[in-house]
């Protein structure tokens, strides 16, 4: 893994987001920044509850292509990963403009079942907007049932993420 850079040092250093980058970071979290944006909200400017998902979805792709898994090339191999099971506790509402770090990470692998975990914080971490559990379940795409195993690269590079 490359060296962990200081997200808040970033975001106070100018244009913010535009600075930041997707990295994987110490404890195995993976950072992934967002930015508050009129179709992410309701009428109110409140963030729409089903944004957080998408946002959920968006690090878990790009933790995956960090460590050399890009889901188009999974699909393309005839493996999907649908989620099968989600978590979600709503703590604290983000608002049109603000920015917030999506953190993803690998907590349990069996089989071909993969739980992720994830937390959504503000850039300061001083308020935890989200956190939450998904479950994906490796998929032959052309049966169209359970696979018997993760293919050998994605469990290879899913086992070095853990570590």
């Amino acid at each position: 893994m490359s060296e962990p850079t200081d997200i808040r040092a970033q975001a106070n250093s100018g244009s913010a987001i535009e600075k930041l980058s997707f990295q994987a970071i110490a404890a195995n979290w993976f950072e992934y920044p967002i930015v508050v944006y009129p179709h992410h909200t309701d009428y109110a400017g409140i963030v729409w509850h089903g944004t957080y998902l998408t946002w959920m979805e968006e690090a878990r792709v790009a933790c995956l292509k960090s460590i050399g898994i890009d889901f188009a090339d999974l699909v393309a191999m005839g493996c999907d990963l649908p989620v099968v099971d989600l978590s979600v506790r709503y703590r604290s509402a983000l608002r049109m403009g603000e920015s917030a770090i999506v953190k993803t990470r690998t907590i349990d692998m069996e089989g071909v079942r993969i739980v992720w975990e994830y937390e959504i914080q503000s850039l300061d971490r001083s308020i935890i907007h989200l956190t939450g559990m998904v479950t994906l379940v490796a998929v032959d795409r052309e049966k169209g049932k359970i696979m018997r195993q993760l293919p050998a690269t994605v469990k290879d590079a899913l086992v070095k993420l853990r570590e």
